[in-house]
């Protein structure tokens, strides 16, 4: 069903309304037949999209409402999340930083709402990965993530004044002699954390060893 304007060849051109045949709707703008510019989509479901369309794609600012509450507002290119953009979670947490391909891309803040701990550091394909800073109430550490673990050279930073330095090594697997088949990986097991000196603050950040090389 559709109600609005049409251009001399019949197409959907204009603002209108319409009912799709699966019980979604969408009252918007229309060019040439396709929802083309700024509308609003609801779905059977109860999700909600509005913002801006090319060509029955979302593309450029846009909010979803999710049907769990959760919401997203920010970019989007050729029905993707893609650019920069705020999630907030159906759990509270939020996420606001760059995206690609739906997923976590980039330079990004995630806060936890139960801990009020946040990451701000790099992400990739929707996993930590990079240099990061993991802050907490009274001290943060800062190091390099990766697949969401700290790994590497690190130091923990107190609000009293003072750095703790170490490392995350990731524990080694002991295989059993009649496992010949690789099941598990090791990376299934925690980082450990080798504490190595507790100095005054310093400067050091993750990008430092990339500049002094291996």
């Amino acid at each position: 069903e559709y109600e609005g304007d049409r251009n001399s060849e019949g197409q959907r051109h204009g603002f209108g309304k319409a009912r799709l045949p699966n019980g979604d709707t969408y009252e918007g703008e229309y060019e040439c037949g396709f929802r083309n510019g700024y509308g609003t989509y609801r779905f059977k479901n109860g999700a909600l999209y509005t913002g801006n369309y090319l060509r029955n794609e979302k593309h450029g600012k846009g909010v979803f409402f999710y049907p769990d509450g959760s919401k997203y507002a920010g970019d989007w290119v050729h029905d993707q999340k893609q650019g920069y953009g705020e999630y907030l979670y159906a759990n509270g947490d939020t996420y606001t930083g760059e995206w690609a391909n739906n997923k976590r891309h980039g330079q990004g803040t995630y806060v936890y709402k139960d801990t009020g701990s946040k990451y701000v550091g790099c992400w990739v394909n929707g996993i930590q990965d990079g240099p990061a800073e993991l802050i907490h109430s009274n001290h943060r550490f800062k190091g390099r993530f990766l697949n969401g673990k700290p790994l590497g050279h690190g130091k923990f930073i107190f609000d009293i004044g003072c750095e703790q330095h170490g490392e995350y090594q990731q524990p080694v697997q002991e295989k059993e002699e009649e496992e010949e088949e690789e099941e598990e990986q090791p990376l299934s097991l925690e980082p450990i954390w080798k504490a190595s000196e507790i100095t005054k603050l310093t400067p050091w950040s993750p990008q430092d060893e990339e500049l002094l090389g291996p």
